[in-house]
């Protein structure tokens, strides 16, 4: 091993707290870069008027769920080799990557390439309008042909977080948003492709980030995660640790693209395509100021894991409860930005006459969504502690009751069945995503309380 492999390791084993934040730091810079591309999209695509901006949004839940498996393969991969280095075993770290990495493309493959034939179907039957069927069609199939380089981006990203290389994760992250972000108007607007413009130039970057994270882990091999895919052979035990938790990380994922697919139904019942138009502009501005929990979420995964794996209670406990503090608190002070600027932030999708009648509904958007940082935090951060640990199960079971259950729930009933409108449904997601937060929270901590017991009895 180099000295910056070592480095990596040592950390990853060391003080929860510091590990936790030097991990995340390169997450969220990274993470917000990427999240940045998407948010340029859309700025680009609102010039385009609203057909197209509904029409992107329509199928964001979409690449969602192949961002999804992608995803939560790794997330399981990456849970594992964190485990494999705590208890210090190099090879089986190398060869859950190799298994990681096969796996997931195969997935990945068969699953996106079966949506293609049905996209058009789907789009109208959720009530878009023809003319928006047909340009979110255009815009995914483009995007689905690309995801086999989606998937070794995502899965070679997630085998760095792993060995805590989190560095290199945010540079290759980096180069690849500013190269689309600098593609995107050459697309759409000088080669007038329109929103199909937006989907080559996300995919030609998507291209660049799998070809440059592949050559460090297959052909420069200056990891602590060694792969050796020429030689993969099929190991039952490995992968059925990466499925154990990266099955469930995946489905909870999922659920949160089917639970996306449902309100984009209700915000369309209750607001036709201006209400998808609005909702999906104010959720990307969203995305982007949730990328710090997001960034802290994939450090806890990591340090929780690599906790396990050496039977360290203590760090477990401490990266764990360390993580919700300062995660709520990011949540607080990104939700009084969010509310302070929301003009401006609004005024980036309604600079153009096609869309600048979107303006006071995405304020009112943003403005409702002002409680939902602080309310998500702890919630977020208990499922992938449950990650960290082997948990899958309790990872997904936590998702599934504040996607399907609570959020779809509370948004239809508020904005359709009490007649409330997008208000209610803004309402709606900020509540059961409170509830389900805080029961999460307690629900981890009881986790962690049988672990110490039971480690302590043999101990």
């Amino acid at each position: 091993m180099n000295n910056k492999v070592q480095k990596n390791v040592k950390m990853l084993l060391g003080d929860p707290k510091k590990a936790i934040l030097k991990l995340a730091i390169p997450i969220i810079i990274g993470g917000m870069v990427q999240t940045l591309y998407n948010f340029v999209d859309g700025i680009w695509v609102s010039g385009l008027g609203q057909d197209a901006l509904a029409a992107v949004g329509i199928f964001m839940p979409f690449m969602m769920i192949l961002s999804a498996l992608a995803i939560g393969i790794g997330v399981g991969g990456s849970s594992a080799i964190s485990r494999a280095i705590g208890a210090k075993n190099r090879k089986r770290a190398g060869n859950i990557g190799d298994h990681t990495i096969i796996l997931g493309l195969i997935i990945g493959i068969i699953v996106g390439f079966s949506m293609l034939p049905f996209l058009n179907s789907i789009f109208l039957s959720m009530g878009a309008s023809p003319h928006t069927a047909m340009l979110a069609t255009n815009y995914g199939q483009i995007i689905i042909l690309g995801s086999p380089f989606l998937f070794l981006s995502s899965l070679g990203n997630a085998i760095l977080r792993g060995e805590g290389d989190t560095k290199r994760a945010m540079y290759v992250m980096l180069i690849s948003s500013i190269l689309n972000i600098v593609l995107d108007p050459i697309f759409i607007y000088t080669l007038h492709m329109g929103v199909v413009g937006a989907a080559v130039a996300t995919v030609i970057s998507i291209i660049l980030s799998a070809s440059v994270i592949m050559y460090w882990l297959i052909i420069k091999k200056d990891t602590y995660v060694q792969l050796r895919l020429r030689y993969f052979k099929m190991d039952g035990s490995i992968a059925k640790e990466i499925f154990k938790v990266g099955l469930p990380s995946s489905l909870a994922q999922i659920s949160m693209s089917f639970t996306m697919i449902i309100l984009n139904t209700i915000v369309i019942m209750a607001g036709g395509d201006y209400g998808m138009a609005v909702f999906s502009s104010g959720w990307r501005i969203v995305m982007i100021a949730i990328v710090p929990l997001l960034g802290f979420a994939a450090a806890v995964t990591a340090v929780t894991g690599a906790a396990y794996g050496a039977k360290n209670i203590k760090n477990l406990k401490e990266g764990y409860y360390y993580a919700v503090k300062i995660g709520t608190l990011v949540g607080v002070i990104t939700g009084v930005i969010i509310g302070v600027f929301a003009p401006q932030f609004t005024y980036l999708f309604t600079y153009s006459q096609n869309s600048s009648h979107l303006a006071p509904g995405i304020i009112e958007f943003l403005r409702y969504t002002v409680l939902y940082f602080p309310g998500v935090a702890a919630g977020m951060l208990t499922s992938s502690m449950f990650r960290g640990i082997g948990k899958g199960t309790y990872s997904l079971t936590q998702t599934i009751i504040r996607t399907v259950f609570l959020q779809i729930t509370f948004a239809y009933f508020m904005g359709i069945y009490f007649h409330m409108g997008l208000q209610g449904i803004w309402i709606g997601i900020v509540i059961s995503n409170w509830i389900a937060s805080v029961f999460g929270f307690f629900w981890g901590r009881s986790v962690i309380k049988k672990l110490e017991k039971s480690w302590s009895v043999s101990a």
